[in-house]
């Protein structure tokens, strides 16, 4: 059921994302002059249907997506079946305006999800939202699995607290990982507070396989419980919030024998990683609890998408950010948006790195739908407020992304067919249908290419794979 809810969230977002693109491209048609004979929401047979003026409006059998029928769309079909030697476009068909009409209309789906992304950005932040973070006190990644890290070559300790990374500001572990995240391959300037003194180091981060900066470092929390979920692993083994996790134990056979290895729990990512990279069994927690030492038995323990859920929650460190007024809003929203779009035009790039893994990077709308769900659903546990403001923020983040993505120069896509319009003017011509169709067909192989890619991406990623 909860899955059920997490689907349903997605595609409804999802919908709406793409609603708001086609509907820019039928709001842009009808100003340009360009007939609109249908108007979906929802994709496949149309459940219910409606005609008004010279729209068809239409409520398809899949929830997710649309489309915007504009009169035309046959005309390539009709040049082929009949082997003219060009389009003859009837009145109030696509090809009968102008070039420059195409172009506007055409452009208009994206534009309006940039614009979307503005409009929900600007209403989070003009009522203040909820961020929920860690304190930017770090434990090297290096404690934890002996390995080596940016971090250690560039002198930081576990225990030290970040306050600046280039010259910004740092108050949280959000604002580490986003400097950090957003710079790979890049020398930093990191000042931290160590044993009360200030200390200026120099890290480089390295490039993940998705393109993400890292340093190795983790955030700093004692493993104190904050909630015990009901119905699961900790709940069955008597875990209550207060508890501070000591130590984990789990039996292992060597040679023919039980033996019980046991590891120490200074810090909250150590006890999670426990059980991320060993294979689930019966484990045993030592905690304290009223300074009494006491000891749990976790069994099983239930698996989501390959990873362990325990059933614990920790503390976190929660703040809200102050409420603007519309104006205020409004230009914080358009920055927000902007920035957003950089970032996602850099992430684009280095798509084409050879050290990136691209079946890490790239998404399908599988997981796209799951993770706009998940991130609703996660939110609403919390409250309304917050599940609002999760779910419509993620919505302006995939909104800005289908607008680059329909901005790329890839045949077929919004990108492309404006290419073939501004072409169509510097020659000052129409450009003969064949070449359209081998554009076209070109684009299609690449879209049904990627799209195969990613969907293969979104069973890999729910097979855990």
């Amino acid at each position: 059921m909860d899955t059920i809810v997490r689907v349903v969230l997605g595609l409804l977002g999802l919908g709406i994302v793409v609603f708001v693109h086609e509907l820019g491209h039928f709001i842009a048609a009808r100003l340009s002059g360009i007939d609109v004979e249908a108007f979906s929401i929802g994709w496949g047979s149309p459940l219910l249907k409606k005609k008004i003026g010279t729209v068809e409006y239409r409520l398809g059998f899949f929830p997710a997506g649309g489309y915007c029928k504009m009169r035309g769309d046959s005309d390539y079909e009709e040049f082929w079946n009949n082997k003219k030697n060009g389009i003859e476009p009837s009145p109030g068909s696509m090809f009968a305006a102008s070039p420059w009409k195409r172009i506007i209309t055409v452009f208009a789906g994206p534009l309006f999800n940039f614009l979307f992304a503005v409009l929900v950005l600007s209403v989070i932040l003009g009522r203040g939202i909820e961020i929920q973070t860690l304190e930017n006190t770090i434990v090297l990644l290096s404690d934890i699995d002996g390995q080596s890290y940016p971090s250690d070559q560039g002198g930081l300790e576990s225990g030290d607290r970040i306050i600046e990374i280039n010259g910004r500001e740092i108050s949280t572990y959000r604002d580490i990982q986003e400097n950090i995240a957003l710079n790979p391959s890049r020398d930093l300037s990191i000042t931290v507070i160590r044993s009360g003194e200030t200390r200026e180091l120099t890290i480089h981060p390295y490039m993940d396989s998705t393109g993400i900066g890292r340093i190795g470092v983790y955030p700093w929390t004692r493993p104190h419980i904050e909630a015990v979920r009901p119905d699961s692993a900790a709940q069955r083994a008597g875990l209550m919030p207060g508890d501070l996790i000591l130590s984990v134990s789990r039996s292992l056979e060597i040679d023919g024998e039980t033996a019980l290895e046991t590891e120490e729990v200074p810090y909250t990512v150590a006890f999670l990683r426990i059980f991320q990279n060993t294979e689930m069994a019966d484990f045993i927690l030592e905690y304290e609890r009223n300074g009494s030492i006491e000891t749990a038995q976790l069994y099983n323990i239930e698996i989501v998408l390959g990873f362990p859920n325990l059933g614990i929650e920790f503390p976190s460190l929660r703040y809200s950010t102050p409420k603007l007024s519309p104006p205020a809003a409004l230009a914080a929203g358009t920055k927000d948006a902007i920035r957003t779009f950089a970032v996602s035009v850099k992430s684009l790039a280095l798509l084409f790195n050879r050290d990136i893994d691209l079946t890490q990077a790239i998404s399908g709308p599988a997981r796209i739908t799951y993770m706009m769900g998940d991130i609703a659903a996660g939110g609403f546990q919390e409250s309304i407020a917050t599940g609002f403001s999760s779910a419509l923020n993620f919505l302006a983040l995939i909104s800005i992304a289908l607008c680059l993505m329909n901005l790329l120069p890839i045949p077929i896509v919004d990108g492309g067919m404006i290419i073939m319009y501004l072409a169509e003017i510097v020659l000052r011509k129409p450009i003969h249908p064949k070449a359209v169709s081998i554009f076209q067909t070109a684009g299609v192989v690449i879209i049904v290419g990627l799209m195969m890619f990613a969907v293969f991406n979104d069973i890999r990623f729910f097979t855990g794979r």
